[in-house]
C-alpha cells in the first residue's frame, strides 16, 4: 500500500501545482512561494503522523540538474537571433552580465565579514545568490507587455547561462595557478565546447529529423541530459551544448541556403520543434513542481529565528535590488519599471549551492540566507508585479471611460442641429 501512498501523493502535488499556476496568473503572487509552502506543510504533516524523516538531498541534486537542463532548453527555444532583436540581446546581455559580476563581488565582500574566510571561498557563495532564476521569471512575467517580456526572458536566460559557466569556472581554477593558466584555460574550454556543441546540435537535428518512430522526444531529451553528464565530466561548459541546440532549433530559418541548413528537411525539423517545445514545457513544470515541494520539506524551521541570518539576508537582498535599480537607471533611464524589481532567486541558486565540492564547503555559512533570500526576492517580485497589474488595469479604466465620454460627445455633437458644438454650448448660444 506504500507505493500506492506515493503515487497519489505525486499526482496530488501535480494537480495542486497546476492550481497554483492559475493562481499565480490570475494574483501575480509566484507559484515558487506556494510549493515551498506545500512542501513545508506536508513535512509538517509527516511529523505529526510520526512519519521518519527522509533524507532528501540526493533527490533535491538529481531534480536540480535535469530541471536545469530543461529549464536552459526551454529558454534557449524561445530566444529568436533575428536582426530586429540585436539591441534587446544585446543590452540584456550587458545587463545580466554586468549585474552578476557587480553582485558577485558586492556579495563577496559581505560575505567575507559574516564567514571569516578569504575571498575566494567568499565567491564561491556569492555566485549563486547573484543569479536571477528564469525558472520563476519566465512563467511569471505572461502579463507583462511584449517587449519587457522578451527582455526579462533573455536577460534571464543569460543570468542563468553566465552565472553557471562563472561559478563552475571558479571552481576549476582551484587546480590552476597563475591568471595566464586561468584565462587560456577559460578560453580554451569556452572555444572548444562551442565548436563541439554545433557539431552535435547539427547531427542530432539530422539524426532525429529522420526518426519515424513517434516515442523519440525523450530520446532526445535523454541524449542531451547525457551529453551534458558527460560534459561536466569533462570540465567543459556543457551547459552551452543545451543552449546553443535550443538556439539552432529556434532559429532553423537563419541557416536555409547556407551548408548547415542543407542537411535539415524543415517539414520534418518543423514537427521535432513543436512536438520538443510542448514535452520541454511539460517536463520542466513537473521537474520545478517536485523540486520547490522537496527543497520546501528540507527546511529546516529553526533557521528562520537566526537573528544573524535575517540580517544578512536583508542586505544581500538590498545589494541585489540596489545595484539592479541603479543599472537599470544608467542603461535605460526612463521607462525600466516594473523590470528593475524583477529578479528572484530560485532552483539555479539552490542548484549551485548543493553543487560546491567538499573542500570548499564553509560550515559557518547558515543555509537559512538561502531560503530567506529566495523568499524576500520573490515576495518583492510578486508585490511589484500585482501593482503593475493594478495600474495598468486603472489605465483600462481611464480609457474606457475616455472612450464613452469622447463617443457620448459624438452623438451629442451628430444629434444637434446645425452646427457641431457641444449641447451646453448651443444652449449658452
Amino acid at each position: 500500500m506504500e507505493a500506492y501512498y506515493i503515487v497519489i501523493a505525486s499526482c496530488l502535488i501535480i494537480i495542486i501545482s497546476y492550481g497554483f499556476n492559475l493562481i499565480a496568473r490570475r494574483t501575480d503572487i509566484p507559484s515558487v512561494l506556494l510549493l515551498i509552502g506545500l512542501g513545508m506543510i506536508i513535512t509538517a504533516i509527516m511529523n505529526s503522523s510520526g512519519v521518519a524523516g527522509i533524507d532528501l538531498l540526493p533527490f533535491l541534486e538529481v531534480l536540480g540538474i535535469v530541471g536545469l537542463i530543461l529549464i536552459v532548453l526551454e529558454a534557449s527555444l524561445d530566444l529568436k537571433l533575428t536582426k530586429d532583436k540585436r539591441k534587446l540581446i544585446g543590452k540584456s546581455f550587458l545587463i545580466a552580465l554586468s549585474t552578476l559580476l557587480l553582485n558577485t563581488f558586492l556579495i563577496s565582500s559581505i560575505l567575507i565579514i559574516y564567514l571569516d574566510v578569504n575571498f575566494f571561498n567568499c565567491m564561491i557563495y556569492a555566485i549563486p545568490l547573484s543569479i536571477a532564476s528564469s525558472a520563476i521569471i519566465i512563467p511569471s512575467v505572461g502579463n507583462l507587455p511584449e517587449s519587457k517580456r522578451e527582455f526579462l526572458i533573455y536577460e534571464a536566460s543569460f543570468s542563468d547561462i553566465l552565472g553557471i559557466i562563472f561559478f563552475y569556472f571558479l571552481i576549476q581554477t582551484t587546480e590552476m595557478t597563475g591568471f595566464g593558466e586561468v584565462s587560456l584555460a577559460l578560453l580554451g574550454n569556452l572555444g572548444l565546447t562551442v565548436a563541439v556543441s554545433i557539431v552535435i546540435s547539427v547531427s542530432l537535428i539530422y539524426i532525429f529529423q529522420k526518426i519515424r518512430s513517434e516515442a523519440k522526444l525523450f530520446l532526445l531529451i535523454s541524449v542531451l541530459i547525457l551529453l551534458y553528464s558527460l560534459g561536466k565530466m569533462l570540465h567543459l561548459s556543457s551547459l552551452i551544448i543545451i543552449m546553443i541546440f535550443g538556439l539552432i532549433l529556434e532559429n532553423r530559418g537563419i541557416f536555409s541556403g547556407k551548408i548547415i541548413g542543407k542537411v535539415f528537411d524543415s517539414e520534418s525539423v518543423n514537427v521535432v520543434y513543436k512536438d520538443l517545445k510542448l514535452i520541454t514545457v511539460e517536463s520542466s513544470f513537473t521537474v520545478r513542481t517536485f523540486f520547490f515541494v522537496i527543497f520546501g520539506m528540507s527546511i529546516v524551521l529553526s533557521s528562520l529565528k537566526d537573528l544573524k541570518v535575517i540580517v544578512i539576508s536583508i542586505i544581500i537582498v538590498a545589494v541585489l535590488f540596489g545595484l539592479r535599480y541603479t543599472i537599470f537607471r544608467l542603461f535605460s533611464r526612463k521607462n525600466f519599471m516594473p523590470e528593475a524589481l524583477l529578479s528572484p532567486r530560485g532552483l539555479i541558486t539552490l542548484l549551485l549551492f548543493y553543487s560546491i565540492p567538499d573542500e570548499l564547503v564553509v560550515d559557518s555559512f547558515d543555509p537559512g540566507i538561502l531560503l530567506f533570500v529566495i523568499l524576500l526576492s520573490s515576495i518583492i517580485m510578486a508585490i511589484t508585479l500585482i501593482r503593475n497589474r493594478k495600474k495598468g488595469e486603472d489605465s483600462d479604466t481611464v480609457a474606457e471611460v475616455t472612450e464613452e465620454t469622447g463617443n457620448s460627445r459624438q452623438i451629442s455633437d451628430l444629434e444637434m442641429p446645425g452646427g457641431t458644438g457641444s449641447y451646453d454650448d448651443q444652449c449658452q448660444t
